[in-house]
């Protein structure tokens, strides 16, 4: 008798054998319950950009002296797929692309240490900046985007953008968040639009604006007291924190009297120039949500991201049940908050779709045994494809897979593998028990060997 009869008759004599069987069951159960569920799988694609300031610099100066002798140097590495960059007026952008499977921290370490070997591709003298590095990957798409947007004539991107900062205060202390940026909305920024004539009045330049603003937005340690048991650090300057504090900085003196920032020009603070606008479109969609139809808003949006190796179902979950807390206090009552994508939602909904695909599969294989070759061969077959595909979703989840679209078709589509093994062996015992007439506990071990080997 072979390997496979041997396995066959031992689990058929071992009183164990139901108590393995009930502990593949359970612990697949288990894997269902707690494994992270995600809508397309985790594809180990490391990718980063490599950001090299060059103040001043035209765009094409940055291609002929950064952005070509970078790419050139890149492309060195092992494990790179694809090199390319962006040039433009004061910055080269290169995007470094891995190979699909090269781990992502090899990658990196890679990336940075020739970044840094290589530090010579450009003169030194040419008052180029430091390279900064930011990596790339799959959970930098966000979970959920939150749409900030309101009816209210009186505010606009501004107001809604300064709205987003103060909830992502809040939304980063959520379990499992990783990144909470906001994309839209002008900036905030205090301008100081100098007068020419007010300058030439109390003779100052407007380099002296300049540098008395610079010198003037410095925070630094100067030393320490000790007295009494008792240290005190000591710090000199202070950050200017709003346009009351330009407009009382003293730039110089004329005629024996300061001059001020605001005896030389006006200063406001508000909204930065704006590069980007953002607006809020309600269609057909909405109006089945109760939201007015063919209308358009100013609007900003909140992107979260979660960190490596977290549910994407639970993390959306959690920050949807912040945002609800924060309704009426931190977003204010005027502001709305729609919901723009919430990949949890969708990730959960198309891995219940296909776990249910997977119970239907399988029930429709046993009827179609019971059909055909009776009800204990059917309930044999049940068993067998239960226990492998609950042993198989267990030991996804101890390596660290997720369920996703991808696996669970691949689960759907191995069904008919697993099937096709217990018909055949169901089928033989059959055959043979039929033929030769010996008990089952004669035949299965027999029978298995006949067709496992």
């Amino acid at each position: 008798m072979g390997a496979s009869g041997r396995i066959a008759k031992f689990f058929q004599d071992s009183q164990l054998t139901p108590l393995v069987a009930l502990v593949a069951f359970l612990l697949g159960a288990f894997a269902v319950a707690v494994t992270p569920r995600e809508e397309e799988p985790q594809i180990n694609v490391t990718m980063a950009n490599v950001f090299v300031p060059f103040p001043g610099a035209s765009a094409r100066d940055v291609e002929a002296l950064i952005a070509t002798p970078a790419e050139q140097v890149l492309a060195q590495m092992t494990g790179v797929e694809h090199v390319y960059s962006v040039s433009r007026p004061g910055m080269a952008v290169l995007t470094v692309q891995f190979k699909v499977g090269v781990p992502r921290i090899d990658a990196l370490v890679r990336l940075y240490d020739t970044v840094n070997s290589n530090r010579d591709w450009v003169s030194p003298n040419l008052g180029i900046g430091e390279p900064i590095i930011k990596p790339k990957g799959i959970d930098d798409v966000p979970v959920v985007t939150l749409t900030l947007w309101t009816g209210d004539t009186e505010r606009g991107a501004y107001e809604l953008e300064r709205v987003a900062h103060a909830a992502e205060v809040e939304l980063k202390r959520v379990p499992g968040t990783r990144e909470v940026q906001t994309l839209g909305g002008p900036g905030r920024s205090v301008r100081v639009l100098l007068d020419a004539d007010r300058l030439a009045a109390h003779g100052v330049a407007a380099l002296d604006v300049r540098n008395a603003l610079q010198l003037a937005n410095i925070a630094a340690p100067t030393g320490r007291l000790v007295r009494e048991n008792r240290e005190i650090l000591v710090e000199t300057g202070n950050y200017l924190e709003s346009a009351a504090d330009v407009k009382a900085l003293m730039i110089g003196a004329f005629d024996g009297r300061p001059v001020f920032v605001a005896d030389v020009a006006e200063v406001a603070d508000g909204p930065d120039q704006p590069v980007r606008y953002v607006r809020f479109g309600i269609g057909a969609a909405g109006a089945r949500e109760g939201l007015p139809a063919g209308t358009e808003h100013p609007a900003v949006t909140l992107q979260v991201t979660k960190k490596p190796g977290e549910n994407a179902v639970d993390v959306a979950d959690r920050v949807m049940q912040r945002v609800d807390e924060l309704r009426g206090s931190v977003i204010p009552a005027d502001v709305e908050a729609t919901v723009t994508r919430n990949y949890g939602a969708t990730a959960n909904d198309k891995a219940q779709q296909l776990i249910k695909k997977l119970v239907f599969a399988t029930l429709s294989v046993v009827l179609l045994v019971l059909v055909t070759l009776g009800w204990r061969e059917a309930l044999i077959v049940g068993i067998a494809v239960t226990l492998t595909l609950a042993s198989t979703l267990f030991a996804s989840w101890a390596w660290g897979f997720t369920l996703n679209r991808v696996s669970l078709f691949a689960l759907i589509f191995s069904i008919g593998i697993l099937v096709d093994d217990a018909i055949v062996v169901v089928e033989n015992i059959h055959r043979r028990r039929s033929l030769e007439g010996k008990p089952l506990a004669e035949v299965i071990p027999l029978a298995v060997d006949e067709v496992g080997g």
